[in-house]
């Protein structure tokens, strides 16, 4: 059974912004970064533990296609999605999400 998906508000802002800059680039990209995104997000909930520990107890997956990092904590009930990160940005700024 597939764990629920909790996202942070910041995580929120990092997938409306992509879809935004991506809409901007090319009509329909940003439909295409969702559908990838999405694809991403099923593989965390059927099998989260098959990501590597990246920090204590979170977890990081790379999407396809697009440059994008997603960082998550596994609990017994529910996936915690901190950060949709463009892998250029400096990894000081998802470090600071995590509590």
């Amino acid at each position: 059974m597939a764990n629920e998906l909790i996202f942070t508000p910041e995580a929120r802002n990092d997938i409306a912004d992509a879809y935004q800059w991506y809409e901007e680039q090319s009509l329909g990209l940003g439909m295409d970064f969702l559908r990838c995104l999405e694809v991403a997000f099923l593989s965390i909930q059927r099998n989260p533990l098959i990501y590597r520990c990246i920090q204590n107890n979170y977890r990081r997956t790379l999407m396809r296609r697009f440059p994008y990092s997603i960082f998550f904590e596994q609990t017994d009930s529910y996936t915690v999605v901190y950060a949709v990160f463009h892998c250029s940005q400096d990894p000081v700024k998802w470090h600071k999400r995590l509590p």
